[in-house]
């Protein structure tokens, strides 16, 4: 296949402007502030999930964890099926469409259908990160390594801007309803996440176009399953001889734990600990979207300057400082410009953290199978991160004390980082039939 095709390339590129609407409104902005909203009540934060009793932002976090645990179990298993049998396009479709028809079921999400809406959330978010695996996977196939930085944040930039449309447009229902004739005061927060499914699946397909089938050649012994574990056995094999990438993979781990549970609770943190209003929180989701688009072009810059490893670390280290100061804030402008920092770093991070595994992966035709292993620190790390945060807020009661186990796991990432210290990442030459 020939690689730097401008049409494929800005396909991948636009699956990050249909898919990031889910991390802004489900993840981060409307959903989080609608859950915290429909569960308030005579008893506090207390809910019925199913006849358990529980704290209404605790099993938020469990509900996230188990969604990830689901994905980061299945993961490795599907892309090794996917490689084998040369259809990764119809996996990542499949999980496309079942995430966005999931958000649009939570139009349907009011007090009397709680329990079924949190499980629509949790498919939800197995369908977006089932997705990401093969969209990510092809990236070292449709560009040429040097490219692979600027790519990367590139894709995440259009995502960030296609997000803060859909805001925008959610944003104004949610604040002047009577525009447009709604007197029911959860409709609006209701008709963004339709909006988000229909925008997710309608503007997918343009990336279904162009991207590539990737047939494989592979000769077909048995069925999809069996071979899917041997698929799955020869990728493991080959990862106990690529020491940087186990290394990198488990600094990744780590550091990103922090990064996505951030991401996942900072708006219940600013509506629960700071008792910030609502536009309040929709202000500074806004700041962090428009600041991460400068920060992804940056970090991607900053790599041909220092090396990816290096920018890595400058990133983190700024993120442990973020860690340090959500402990103390207790104002709104305080939140406003810890925001503004998160923003500048959020971007540069997960878009680096992307092309940076790319440039470490052996010759091989099973980048799915790869990048499964590079799924799985995510999800696991996200899910052990939100499971954490949601425990040590069980015990101390408060969120505040579960800053300080992100803190944690940002100084772990950058100590094996630190151990890395590679100023530019040499070519993998192992190789992978």
């Amino acid at each position: 296949m020939k690689k730097n095709d401008p049409k494929v390339l800005r396909a991948w590129c636009f699956y990050d402007w249909a898919n990031s609407v889910y991390s802004l409104v489900i993840t981060t902005a409307i959903f989080p502030i609608y859950y915290v909203a429909i569960t308030k009540g005579d008893r506090g934060d207390l809910v019925s999930f199913f006849g358990l009793e529980i704290s209404a932002s605790v099993l938020y976090s469990y509900a996230l964890t188990g969604a990830f645990l689901t994905i980061a179990f299945l993961s490795p298993l599907l892309t090794a099926i996917a490689d084998y049998g040369g259809n990764k396009k119809n996996f990542m479709r499949f999980f496309c469409y079942m995430g966005s028809t999931a958000c649009m079921g939570l139009f349907f999400f009011t007090q009397e259908t709680f329990s079924v809406s949190l499980l629509l959330f949790m498919v939800a978010a197995i369908g977006f990160s089932g997705s990401i695996v093969f969209y990510n996977s092809y990236l070292p196939e449709i560009a040429t390594e040097d490219n692979f930085d600027k790519l990367s944040a590139r894709g995440f930039s259009l995502g960030y801007i296609g997000s803060m449309i859909l805001l925008i447009l959610s944003l104004g229902l949610v604040l002047f309803p009577d525009l447009v004739g709604i007197e029911d005061d959860g409709l609006p927060a209701r008709i963004s996440f339709l909006m988000t499914g229909l925008w997710w699946f309608g503007f997918a397909q343009f990336s279904f176009a162009y991207l590539p089938n990737n047939r494989s050649p592979k000769e077909k012994e048995g069925g999809y399953l069996l071979n899917g574990f041997r698929e799955l056995g020869k990728v493991l094999g080959m990862l106990k001889e690529l020491p940087l990438l186990k290394r990198f993979l488990l600094a990744f781990f780590f550091y990103n734990m922090g990064v996505q549970t951030v991401m996942y609770v900072a708006s219940l943190f600013g509506s629960k600990e700071l008792n910030l209003p609502d536009t309040a929180l929709i202000t500074v989701l806004l700041i962090i979207q428009a600041v991460a688009i400068a920060g992804a072009y940056f970090f991607a810059w900053l790599s041909g300057k220092v090396g990816n490893t290096m920018a890595l670390m400058y990133a983190v280290v700024v993120w442990v400082g973020i860690t340090i100061g959500a402990y103390f804030v207790t104002t709104g402008n305080q939140y406003y410009v810890l925001a503004f920092v998160v923003g500048a770093v959020m971007g540069g991070v997960q878009s680096l953290s992307r092309s940076t595994y790319s440039k470490l992966l052996p010759e091989t035709n099973d980048h799915a199978s790869f990048f499964s292993f590079y799924d799985i620190c995510d999800k696991v790390g996200l899910a052990l991160g939100t499971l954490s945060f949601g425990i040590t807020e069980q015990i101390f009661g408060s969120m505040r004390n579960s800053i300080l186990t992100l803190l944690v796991f940002f100084v772990i990432g950058l100590i094996v980082l630190f151990s890395i210290r590679t100023r530019k990442l040499a070519p993998v030459t192992a190789t992978v039939a």
